[in-house]
C-alpha cells in the first residue's frame, strides 16, 4: 500500500473491510510480536491476518478458535472456516459437532448460519442424534431467517425460505410415533406430504417419497480398554458409598461419552451408579444412572449426557460411585500407556479414589470416547 511500483498515492487511504480493533491487533503484532486475541474481534483478526498475508496471526487465530469451539459457536466457526479456507479447523468444527450434535442443533448459533452451510450440515451423515432434532433445528432456522428477511413467520414464509433445505431432513427414518408428533403437526409440510409419509410408514405398497430413506451413519465410538484381564474374589468389591477413580491424559483432542463398568460376578444384578468426569478439580460432567450387568466379566457401558471435550498432554480424573452388588469382577494387570487408533491414553491414579482402583487394577476398565 505505501512503497514499491503499487503503492498509493493518497495521503489517506481507507480500508472498509477490516475492523479498526483487527487491524491495530495486525500492527500491535508487526512491530512488536504480540498478539492480544480475544472471543469477540479473532474473527475480523484472522480476515485481516490472511488479507495482508501474515501467517502468524493466522495461524495464532486458528489456534484460538480451535480451542474456543462450544455447541454454541461450532456451526458459526464452521462457516467461517470454509470461507477462509482453513482445512484444519473445518475438520475440528466437524468432530465437535459429529460429538455435540444434539447440542449443536438446539443452540442459537445454528440459527445464525447461512443456507449454503445449513444444507452442508444438514446432509452431514455422522450425526449422532435422532432425527426429529435435526427437523426442529431446520425449523427454528428457518423461524430465525424470516425474521433476518423481515418475512412474516408462518409455514408459508418457512417452507420458502428453507427451500431444498426441507427436502434433506432424513424424515422416513423417524419411528412413526415422532413423525405422527412431530414433523406432521408443525405445518411445515403439505397434506399430500404428510399423508404419502403416513402411507409409506404403514402401507405395504411404499408411495414415492422426496426425502432420504436411509438412516444416518452416525458416530461410532471407540472403547479404550486398559486392563490385560479380569478376575473376581469372594470379598470382592465393597461399592457402597466408595469412589473407584482413574486419570487419564490424552495426546490428541477427544471427546469423552461414559465409561464401561465391571458387574456382578454372582449372576444378574442391577448397579445405582454415578459418573463423574473433572478437570483439575473441576466437575465438568456428572449423571446418575443405573445398569444391568448379567454375571459375565464383561464390561457395561454407561453414558454421559453429552460427550465432553478433552484437551491434549492435561490429566482429567473419572470416578465411579456405585451401588449394588459386592460381589463383582474387577480388572488386574493394567497398563499405564494404551494406544486406541490415533489416539494414546496415558494412566495414573487418582487421589480421589478410595475403593481400590488404580492403574495395575480395580474398576473402570474402559473409556468411551469419539476421537
Amino acid at each position: 500500500m505505501f512503497y514499491g511500483d503499487l503503492a498509493e498515492v493518497k495521503s489517506e487511504i481507507h480500508i472498509p473491510d477490516v475492523e479498526p480493533v483487527a487491524f491495530l491487533i495486525l500492527l500491535k503484532y508487526m512491530y512488536s510480536d504480540e498478539i492480544d486475541l480475544e472471543a469477540d474481534t479473532v474473527l475480523a483478526t484472522l480476515y485481516a491476518a490472511k488479507k495482508y498475508i501474515v501467517p502468524a496471526l493466522a495461524k495464532a487465530s486458528i489456534n484460538f478458535l480451535e480451542t474456543s469451539l462450544k455447541a454454541k459457536n461450532a456451526c458459526v466457526l464452521l462457516s467461517q472456516s470454509r470461507l477462509f479456507e482453513e482445512p484444519e479447523l473445518t475438520q475440528r468444527c466437524w468432530e465437535f459437532i459429529d460429538a455435540q450434535a444434539e447440542m449443536v442443533l438446539r443452540s442459537e448459533g445454528f440459527c445464525e448460519i447461512d443456507r449454503q452451510t445449513l444444507e452442508i450440515i444438514i446432509t452431514w451423515e455422522a450425526f449422532n442424534t435422532k432425527e426429529e432434532v435435526v427437523f426442529e433445528a431446520l425449523l427454528n432456522w428457518a423461524e430465525a431467517e424470516c425474521k433476518r428477511q423481515g418475512l412474516p413467520v408462518t409455514p408459508g414464509n418457512k417452507r420458502h425460505v428453507l427451500g431444498r433445505a426441507l427436502y434433506l431432513v432424513r424424515i422416513p427414518t423417524m419411528i412413526l410415533e415422532e413423525f405422527a408428533k412431530g414433523a406432521a403437526q408443525a405445518d411445515i409440510l403439505t397434506l399430500e406430504e404428510t399423508h404419502a409419509i403416513f402411507l409409506w410408514y404403514t402401507a405395504t405398497n411404499k408411495p414415492r417419497l422426496d426425502f432420504p430413506l436411509t438412516k444416518r451413519k452416525g458416530l461410532s465410538p471407540q472403547r479404550c480398554h486398559r486392563f490385560q484381564s479380569s478376575a473376581y474374589r469372594s470379598n470382592q468389591w465393597q461399592y457402597r458409598g466408595h469412589c473407584d477413580s482413574i486419570q487419564f491424559a490424552v495426546d490428541r483432542r477427544v471427546f469423552i461419552a461414559g465409561l464401561s463398568l465391571y458387574g456382578s460376578s454372582s449372576g444378574k444384578a442391577e448397579y445405582s451408579v454415578k459418573i463423574e468426569l473433572k478437570r483439575l478439580g473441576m466437575v465438568l460432567t456428572q449423571n446418575l444412572t443405573k445398569f444391568m450387568s448379567d454375571g459375565s466379566g464383561n464390561t457395561f457401558p454407561v453414558w454421559f449426557e453429552h460427550p465432553v471435550q478433552v484437551e491434549q498432554d492435561i490429566y482429567y480424573t473419572a470416578s465411579a460411585v456405585l451401588d449394588g452388588s459386592n460381589l463383582s469382577y474387577f480388572g488386574q494387570e493394567g497398563m499405564t500407556e494404551v494406544q486406541c487408533g490415533k489416539v494414546a491414553f496415558q494412566f495414573q491414579c487418582s487421589w480421589d479414589s478410595t475403593n481400590g482402583t488404580g492403574v495395575q487394577g480395580g474398576q473402570i476398565p474402559e473409556l468411551i470416547f469419539c476421537a
